[in-house]
């Protein structure tokens, strides 16, 4: 029996073999990858802002704020979302800040 190929988006197509025949562990297989993908660009989005705030904190520039205040509001809504664990998004949080306030003050 073929490989079976799923093409959910343009960001990628992955090859998934024929390990299903039951019509629910199918449906279940393409929900995961989609949930996948979804969670690969969350995750994506996360790593974007944190990276702009510590940028934004080296640089001392004025956005610093505004930068910080995003890059939190990003990791909470991904803990709400359920891509990362509450526990997982309150340490990125707290490292985040401690973080910022070194560079700040660094900078």
């Amino acid at each position: 029996m073929p490989a079976i190929l799923i093409r959910l988006s343009v960001q990628t197509s992955r090859t998934i073999p024929p390990v299903a025949n039951i019509a629910s562990q199918i449906k279940r297989n393409k929900q995961n990858e989609k949930r996948r993908i979804r969670n690969k660009s969350v995750r994506s989005e996360l790593r974007t802002r944190v990276k702009v705030a510590e940028s934004a904190a080296t640089d001392g520039s004025e956005d610093l704020e505004a930068a910080t205040r995003l890059a939190m509001k990003r990791i909470d809504k991904a803990a709400a979302k359920g891509v990362i664990h509450k526990n997982e998004a309150s340490r990125r949080k707290s490292r985040l800040a401690k973080r910022l306030a070194k560079l700040s003050a660094e900078a």
